[in-house]
Parts: C-alpha cells; sequence; structure tokens
C-alpha cells in the first residue's frame, strides 16, 4: 500500500493534500486496484478511468453529509479505498468481503446501492429531497457515465429536476464506453459537443505555456478562458446542448485526469442553486496499458497476470455455445434478427454482428425499448432473438408481459447468466427470472443442462414455436452427463429410475442432481430423477405419475422457490390430492452473499454433497 493512501485515516484529509500528492495518491489507488482484481476478478477498466475524478469530488465534497451517487456502482473501488477500506480492500468480491458496487449495509459513506444502470439521478434527486424535507445539510451528487445515458429512466429523472430547478449535480463521465462501444444518437450528441468543443489537449498545453510567464501569462490564460466560454455560448446557441435545453446549467467538456483544473470547476459550481451538470472526458481503462487498449474486454475480469494481461481466446461456455447456434441457425433462416441491450460481446452478440450486421441491432442500456423492439420486429415477421442477461431482464417486466406476451408474439429471449453468478452479489444474481415469467401468459421456459439442450431448444424456439420462448442458462461451463443421450426435442428426461424418491431438476442443476441420486443409490435410497427441460408448460402427466407412491418428492431450481418450479409442482400436486411431502432445493434470496459461483451454490445448499443431506433430513423426518 502506497504511503498517501496509509496517511489517510478520513476522506476529509484529502482536501489539503498538494497537487503533486493528490497525482501520486492517484496512481497509489491504481496500483492497489490492479493489484486487487488481478487476483479476485472486478471491474477494471472502468475503475481505472475514474480514480482522478473521485479524488477530485472528495476534495470537494465532504461524504457522508454530502452524498455521491454512482450510476451502475462498477466505478466505486477509489471512492471505497478513499473511505476507510483501503487495508479490507484485498477482500473485494470474496467471501465475507467488501461488495464490488455500493452497499449501505457495508458503510456509512455508501449512501445508495446501486448495481443496474441509469439509476443514479433518480436516487440523487430522492436524497436531495430527503435532505431538504428534514432539513438536514449536505449536497447531492450523481455520476453517470455516458453509457448509462442511453437507457431512458436517466431522462425521466433529468426532466424530473429540471421542472423543479433544483441544486442537484450531476457529473457526466464520458469514456465513449458502457461495456461495448456506445451506440445511439445520444452518443453521437456527446460526440459533437467534444468535436466543437476540441480543445483539451490544446487548453493544457496552452496552460502549462502560459502559467510560466510571469504576471502576463495568468492573466491572457484568464481572457482566453473567458473567450472560450464566449465562443462555446454563441455555438451552443446554433447547436444546443441537450442538458440546457433540460434546465441544466452546462459546463464542459472538462479533462477528466486533470485533478486541479476538475477541483476548480466543481468548486466554481458549489455555490449555484440550480441544476448543473458537468461534462469530463476519461479514458477507461487509465492506468494499464492492456485496460486502455482493450477497455471493453478489461470491463470486468476474471483473475489475471498483471504484466502480461489475460487471455480471452479459446474458453469454453453456454455463453460461447450460444453465439455458436444462434449463427448457425441465422445462416439456415434469414428471418432471425438479433438484439443486445448494450452487452453485445459478453452475450456472444459480436459473431452474429459481424456475420449479419443488417440483422443485428444494439440498442444500447434499454431493456424496455429492447424488449417492444422484439415485439415489433415479431409483429411483421421477424424472429427476433432477444440476448439479456437475466438480472437485467427484470428491468423490461412490464414490456415481456405486455407487449409479448398479452400479443403471444413469437419472440426469442435468450436469458443468458441465470441462475448464481458468483462475486457481482446479489443485484447481478439471476434468481427471479422463472418466477417473473412463470404467471405471463403463451410463454414456454426451456432450461437446458449442457450446450447440446441448448443448441437443441434455440433451434425450437426459432423454428418450431409458434409464440414466445424463454431460454434461460448459466454463467458456467456445462457439466456434462457422460453417459446419457440428449433428447432431440424438449420434452422432460428420464435420468434414473427408482422408487424411494423422486427429483424434478431443472436446467443447470441436474447435473448436482444426477451426481445427488449417484451418491443415494451407494446408500440404499433409490431416486428417480428427472430433468424437466421444459419448465413451462410442465409435463403433469409426467410430474404426477413419477410421483405417486414416493417418499419424499424433490424440486432442483437455480432460482427462488416462491413462484419457481417447486410452486407449481406443489400446485399441481396440491390439486390432485396429493398429500405426500415436498422438498424445495432452491435460492434464498435473503441468504445471497458475495463469493464465486461454486461458493454461493454451497452456501445456498445447491451443489450435490447439499442436496444429498437435504434429502437425508427430509427422509428422516
Amino acid at each position: 500500500m502506497g504511503d498517501i493512501i496509509n496517511r489517510i485515516t478520513d476522506p476529509s484529509m484529502i482536501a489539503a493534500l498538494s497537487e503533486s500528492e493528490k497525482t501520486a495518491l492517484a496512481a497509489e489507488i491504481r496500483e492497489s486496484i490492479i493489484t486487487n482484481v488481478s487476483q479476485n476478478g472486478g471491474h477494471l477498466s472502468s475503475n481505472l478511468g475514474v480514480v482522478d475524478l473521485t479524488i477530485a469530488l472528495m476534495s470537494c465534497f465532504h461524504p457522508p453529509e454530502d452524498q455521491i451517487v454512482f450510476d451502475v456502482g462498477h466505478q466505486c473501488y477509489a471512492y471505497k479505498i478513499l473511505t476507510g477500506r483501503s487495508e479490507s480492500f484485498c477482500s473485494l468480491r470474496q467471501k465475507d468481503g467488501i461488495s464490488g458496487f455500493p452497499n449501505r449495509t457495508e458503510s456509512d459513506y455508501d449512501c445508495f446501492g446501486t448495481g443496474h444502470s441509469s439509476t443514479s439521478i433518480s436516487a440523487a434527486l430522492g436524497l436531495l429531497r430527503a435532505k431538504k424535507l428534514t432539513g438536514e445539510k449536505g449536497r447531492v451528487v450523481a455520476v453517470i457515465g455516458d453509457g448509462a445515458l442511453s437507457g431512458g429512466m436517466a431522462y425521466e429523472a433529468l426532466n424530473d429536476v429540471g421542472q423543479y430547478g433544483e441544486n442537484l449535480i450531476v457529473i457526466l463521465n464520458d469514456n465513449q464506453m458502457s461495456i461495448d462501444k456506445n451506440v445511439g444518437a445520444i452518443s453521437r450528441h456527446l460526440d459533437a459537443i467534444r468535436s466543437t468543443s476540441g480543445y483539451l489537449r490544446a487548453k493544457n498545453r496552452t496552460e502549462r505555456i502560459l502559467n510560466r510567464i510571469p504576471v502576463l501569462g495568468k492573466l491572457i490564460y484568464r481572457f482566453m478562458l473567458f473567450f472560450k466560454d464566449s465562443i462555446r455560448m454563441v455555438v451552443h446557441r446554433k447547436n444546443p446542448v441537450i442538458f440546457e435545453n433540460l434546465g441544466f446549467r452546462y459546463y464542459g467538456p472538462f479533462d477528466g485526469h486533470d485533478i486541479g483544473t476538475m477541483i476548480k470547476k466543481i468548486q466554481t459550481v458549489q455555490s449555484i442553486e440550480e441544476p448543473v451538470l458537468i461534462h469530463i472526458c476519461t479514458r477507461k481503462g487509465k492506468g494499464y496499458e492492456y485496460a486502455e487498449e482493450l477497455p471493453d474486454q478489461y470491463h470486468g475480469v476474471a483473475p489475471f497476470n498483471i504484466e502480461i494481461g489475460f487471455n480471452n481466446g479459446g474458453s469454453s461456455s453456454f455463453t460461447t455455445a450460444f453465439s455458436e447456434s444462434v449463427v448457425r441457425i441465422a445462416e439456415q433462416n434469414d428471418r432471425v434478427a438479433a438484439i443486445s441491450a448494450g452487452m453485445m460481446s459478453s452475450s456472444g452478440l459480436d459473431t452474429f454482428r459481424n456475420r449479419f450486421p443488417t440483422r443485428f441491432f444494439d440498442v444500447g442500456i434499454a431493456e424496455e425499448h429492447a424488449v417492444t423492439l422484439a415485439a415489433g420486429l415479431a409483429a411483421n415477421g421477424i424472429v427476433p432473438v432477444l440476448v439479456l442477461y437475466s438480472t437485467f431482464l427484470q428491468r423490461g417486466y412490464d414490456q415481456v408481459l405486455h407487449d409479448i406476451c398479452l400479443q403471444n408474439l413469437h419472440a426469442v429471449i435468450a436469458i443468458d447468466r441465470a441462475g448464481i453468478v458468483g462475486a457481482d452479489g446479489p443485484t447481478h444474481q439471476g434468481v427471479y427470472d422463472i418466477a417473473m415469467l412463470y404467471p405471463m401468459p403463451n410463454i414456454e421456459i426451456l432450461a437446458p443442462r449442457d450446450y447440446e439442450d441448448l443448441h437443441t431448444m434455440l433451434d425450437y424456439a426459432v423454428n418450431r414455436a409458434g409464440g414466445p420462448v424463454a431460454i434461460r442458462y448459466p454463467r458456467a461451463n456445462e457439466n456434462k452427463i457422460q453417459g446419457v443421450e440428449n433428447p432431440s426435442d424438449t420434452e422432460s428426461q428420464y435420468l434414473c429410475h427408482g422408487s424411494d424418491v423422486v427429483i424434478f431438476a431443472a436446467g443447470s442443476m441436474t447435473p448436482e442432481a444426477y451426481d445427488a441420486a449417484g451418491i443415494l443409490k451407494k446408500e440404499g435410497i433409490s431416486c428417480d430423477l428427472i430433468d424437466l427441460r421444459k419448465l413451462k408448460p410442465i409435463n403433469e402427466t409426467l410430474i404426477v405419475e413419477s410421483s405417486r407412491d414416493k417418499r419424499l418428492i424433490v424440486c432442483c431450481e437455480e432460482g427462488v422457490s416462491s413462484g419457481g418450479v417447486a410452486s407449481q409442482i406443489a400446485q399441481l400436486l396440491l390439486s390432485r390430492s396429493w398429500a405426500g411431502k415436498l422438498l424445495s432445493v432452491s435460492v434464498s434470496p435473503e441468504k445471497l452473499a458475495i463469493g464465486s459461483r461454486k461458493e454461493v451454490l454451497r452456501l445456498q445448499g445447491l451443489d450435490s454433497a447439499s442436496i444429498v443431506e437435504s434429502i437425508r433430513a427430509a427422509l428422516k423426518e
């Protein structure tokens, strides 16, 4: 740990550091982030890009009285280090360690928990209005990236701020990226602002030269700043900045790696009693060569070697299997289109985009729009394949129900990262999609246990289904069950036969349940094991028949039990006057912890050993 970080025992000490000390502090923070992320994994390039900005903010504001809300939250590492968590930062994203996102239960300095995009301005406005209602002191700042501005919720909040003219400060961190390169008209608008104001490098050079000239140099520089601002106002009258039209005082763009300039600009606006937006430009991955060159690939990373970076090629996962399958299917069916919500490469659609550029649509971080766009495509005869992480599908709930399911449109929803995803913590666990989708009319829900199943189900969903189909698959490599053939359809499959217990397994839980059944068999407990494969509609006849005369019925699913598969099976059996015992092996959302996927599965009782223990205990009862 660096010398300056060690000297900071309270964030209020940052303001008193000299400019050179703040520059050195930034280098120490970047070293700490790179070291710990290389060991634990995490969000790298986004955090490296905002180190200087964070130091500037901490020099001007005084948390926790002043409250800073980081949009998404995957850029909060420097803030955590500077607010009393530098020594514990080595436990980042580890079991019982600190979260990779702001977490209100972790520290008083984390004023609002974030994990999803485009929420910061709404949350900050709520915090500000609460301060006014309760008479509490302090300013409120929202830090939002240009990628998050592709989400409509941000504009709902900007509209609300603008109508009342409240003194909210919004920092626009413009790095021209979300996870992938930004898309859309807003991105072009920001690019136009940067271009027409393209003065950052020249300004910095000129400032350095003029400041060396005694007396006159500073006077000339101040006149140039006045002249530049005057020209900018003339230009903006002809080409107005959208934020000014929404009621904000707009300042920028400024160099987001010039700590001194940012401090001056923030201090200038602190006395303004109306909405302010400060536009700063940063470089994602700043300070680490590999992350600067490939900011998208170093956005979220597994542990890696600092000296050589990481090798992102050649690995196998459900995401890569999906990528290969959707391209093969699209080659045979020219009515297939694919939609991404700002996550093209991480959801496996970069190959599809390269192969079928006219049939690919990246809408930015705008899940609601993505869902209804899919509905519109389907209504005119295209088969859209919409790819969303499970945790982000939640954001399009109304659109899935109202625009796709109620109209029974033929749209395919590929749900990546379904189930336990590991160290990103509760905000990113994909455990609610089954319960969310189950009550919706017309939709089928499929759950593959391996890559072959995924291809079979995607082919069915695109080429043979007539309405909406959701396919959920985990963030994992396949755990192939050896010696068992995969069906060529989507119907349920017996994997084991027994007389004591029947186990119904959903998708990624099937291999764990298969191993558990093998252990129980050696103990003299024989099990029927059924891979459900199609979670909705469930095969009622099969479930009723296989449950007859069993001592115990077990349902294994990588999702919440309330409203999930176990609930549906219990409801079915109760309607048939069944009076046996049902064990739900599922996710307890209240107990979701930070840790690796393997650790969280074990903590949730979803690994094979835990399933065995649960069945033993249930049979004894």
